[in-house]
């Protein structure tokens, strides 16, 4: 599988500014900048990098994670997670998993270790260089 996404970036780094499009269509000329990757706690003007890595992990975790409780025989009703990355000195430092999960008949001990696993073998985990902390709920 290969996957494509164009950014477009238009004059000098810090007044400049960008657009992302996506090959599925998911996002078409999302814009990006200096301003939406440090300035806008609200992220109400645009996406950065490091939100769609953020949005990347929690996917991707997620969906590994469904095929790692299938094979231990369980069906997850719902996984729900937040991915907070922190980004500090032009480096992300770490991202934070913080999972909700709805699955029956799962004990708190091995829905935990299903979970790490999950973590270590997710295709987005495998690429970064930082800190993966995870924090599992059963509800």
């Amino acid at each position: 599988m290969k996957r494509k996404v164009n950014a477009i970036w238009i004059g000098d780094g810090a007044d400049g500014n960008g657009v992302l499009s996506a090959q599925s269509g998911a996002f078409e000329k999302m814009p990006y900048s200096f301003k939406t990757r440090f300035e806008n706690d609200e992220g109400k003007l645009g996406t950065n990098p490091e939100e769609l890595i953020a949005a990347a992990h929690a996917g991707c975790f997620n969906m590994k994670l469904s095929f790692v409780l299938n094979e231990a025989g369980y069906s997850p009703e719902e996984l729900n997670t937040d991915a907070v990355l922190t980004f500090e000195d032009g480096k992300i430092i770490s991202i934070e998993l913080n999972l909700s999960a709805k699955v029956s008949g799962v004990s708190k001990e091995e829905f935990e270790e299903l979970a790490e696993d999950a973590k270590k073998n997710c295709p987005i985990s495998g690429v970064l260089n930082c800190d993966i902390i995870l924090n599992p709920t059963l509800t």
